[in-house]
Protein backbone atom coordinates (compact mmCIF):
# COMPACT_ATOMS: atom_id res chain seq x y z
CA UNK A 1 0.00 0.00 0.00
CA UNK A 2 1.29 3.43 -0.87
CA UNK A 3 2.26 5.99 1.72
CA UNK A 4 -0.45 8.30 0.37
CA UNK A 5 -3.19 5.70 0.95
CA UNK A 6 -1.87 4.92 4.43
CA UNK A 7 -1.94 8.65 5.25
CA UNK A 8 -5.51 8.95 3.95
CA UNK A 9 -6.58 5.87 5.95
CA UNK A 10 -5.08 7.34 9.10
CA UNK A 11 -6.66 10.74 8.44
CA UNK A 12 -10.05 9.10 7.81
CA UNK A 13 -9.90 7.31 11.17
CA UNK A 14 -9.04 10.55 12.99
CA UNK A 15 -11.59 12.67 11.11
CA UNK A 16 -14.50 10.24 11.42
CA UNK A 17 -13.77 9.72 15.13
CA UNK A 18 -13.85 13.50 15.59
CA UNK A 19 -17.11 13.81 13.61
CA UNK A 20 -18.84 11.10 15.65
CA UNK A 21 -17.76 12.71 18.89
CA UNK A 22 -18.34 16.39 18.08
CA UNK A 23 -20.82 16.70 15.20
CA UNK A 24 -23.54 14.18 16.07
CA UNK A 25 -26.43 14.41 18.48
CA UNK A 26 -27.02 10.66 18.41
CA UNK A 27 -25.84 9.02 21.66
CA UNK A 28 -25.33 5.71 19.84
CA UNK A 29 -22.87 7.28 17.40
CA UNK A 30 -20.92 8.85 20.27
CA UNK A 31 -20.19 5.34 21.65
CA UNK A 32 -18.51 4.20 18.43
CA UNK A 33 -14.73 3.79 18.21
CA UNK A 34 -13.21 3.81 14.74
CA UNK A 35 -10.43 1.19 14.63
CA UNK A 36 -9.20 1.44 11.03
CA UNK A 37 -9.98 2.47 7.48
CA UNK A 38 -9.23 0.91 4.12
CA UNK A 39 -9.67 3.27 1.16
CA UNK A 40 -9.64 2.01 -2.42
CA UNK A 41 -6.82 3.08 -4.74
CA UNK A 42 -9.13 5.37 -6.74
CA UNK A 43 -10.48 6.93 -3.48
CA UNK A 44 -14.08 6.15 -4.48
CA UNK A 45 -14.80 3.75 -1.64
CA UNK A 46 -13.65 3.23 1.95
CA UNK A 47 -14.32 0.46 4.44
CA UNK A 48 -14.44 1.93 7.92
CA UNK A 49 -13.95 -0.57 10.74
CA UNK A 50 -15.45 0.22 14.13
CA UNK A 51 -16.29 -1.22 17.51
CA UNK A 52 -18.58 -0.22 20.36
CA UNK A 53 -18.82 -0.95 24.06
CA UNK A 54 -22.60 -1.11 23.80
CA UNK A 55 -24.16 -4.52 24.31
CA UNK A 56 -25.94 -4.38 20.96
CA UNK A 57 -26.06 -6.84 18.08
CA UNK A 58 -23.21 -6.08 15.67
CA UNK A 59 -25.55 -6.29 12.64
CA UNK A 60 -27.80 -3.63 14.22
CA UNK A 61 -24.76 -1.44 14.91
CA UNK A 62 -23.56 -1.83 11.31
CA UNK A 63 -27.05 -0.92 10.06
CA UNK A 64 -27.14 2.22 12.24
CA UNK A 65 -23.65 3.27 11.16
CA UNK A 66 -24.35 2.71 7.46
CA UNK A 67 -27.57 4.75 7.76
CA UNK A 68 -25.43 7.60 9.10
CA UNK A 69 -22.74 7.21 6.41
CA UNK A 70 -24.03 10.02 4.16
CA UNK A 71 -24.11 12.38 7.15
CA UNK A 72 -20.56 11.42 8.11
CA UNK A 73 -19.36 11.59 4.49
CA UNK A 74 -20.63 15.18 4.20
CA UNK A 75 -18.44 16.23 7.15
CA UNK A 76 -15.48 14.21 5.81
CA UNK A 77 -15.77 16.18 2.55
CA UNK A 78 -15.66 19.45 4.52
CA UNK A 79 -12.76 18.50 6.80
CA UNK A 80 -10.45 16.55 4.47
CA UNK A 81 -8.75 17.94 1.41
CA UNK A 82 -9.51 15.11 -1.04
CA UNK A 83 -10.12 15.29 -4.76
CA UNK A 84 -12.99 12.84 -4.26
CA UNK A 85 -14.68 11.92 -0.97
CA UNK A 86 -15.03 8.14 -0.78
CA UNK A 87 -18.34 6.40 -0.23
CA UNK A 88 -18.21 5.01 3.31
CA UNK A 89 -19.15 1.47 4.33
CA UNK A 90 -19.01 0.74 8.04
CA UNK A 91 -18.00 -2.76 9.15
CA UNK A 92 -18.02 -4.02 12.74
CA UNK A 93 -14.48 -4.92 13.84
CA UNK A 94 -14.45 -8.22 15.75
CA UNK A 95 -10.68 -8.17 16.31
CA UNK A 96 -10.81 -6.46 19.72
CA UNK A 97 -13.47 -8.84 21.06
CA UNK A 98 -11.53 -11.76 19.59
CA UNK A 99 -8.32 -10.55 21.23
CA UNK A 100 -10.09 -10.20 24.58
CA UNK A 101 -11.45 -13.74 24.24
CA UNK A 102 -7.96 -15.13 23.52
CA UNK A 103 -6.53 -13.18 26.45
CA UNK A 104 -9.24 -14.57 28.76
CA UNK A 105 -8.49 -18.14 27.59
CA UNK A 106 -4.76 -17.64 28.18
CA UNK A 107 -5.42 -16.27 31.70
CA UNK A 108 -7.60 -19.28 32.48
CA UNK A 109 -4.89 -21.69 31.26
CA UNK A 110 -2.30 -19.83 33.34
CA UNK A 111 -4.52 -20.04 36.46
CA UNK A 112 -5.10 -23.77 35.95
CA UNK A 113 -1.37 -24.27 35.46
CA UNK A 114 -0.64 -22.41 38.72
CA UNK A 115 -3.21 -24.56 40.56
CA UNK A 116 -1.56 -27.77 39.29
CA UNK A 117 1.81 -26.61 40.62
CA UNK A 118 0.44 -26.22 44.15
Amino acid sequence: MSVKLERINSELVRTISEILLLETNDDLLKTITITSADVSKDLSFAKIYFTSMLDMDKKDLEKEMNEASDFVRKFVAEKMDLRQTPKLKFIYDDSIAYGNKIEHILEKIHEEDQEKKM
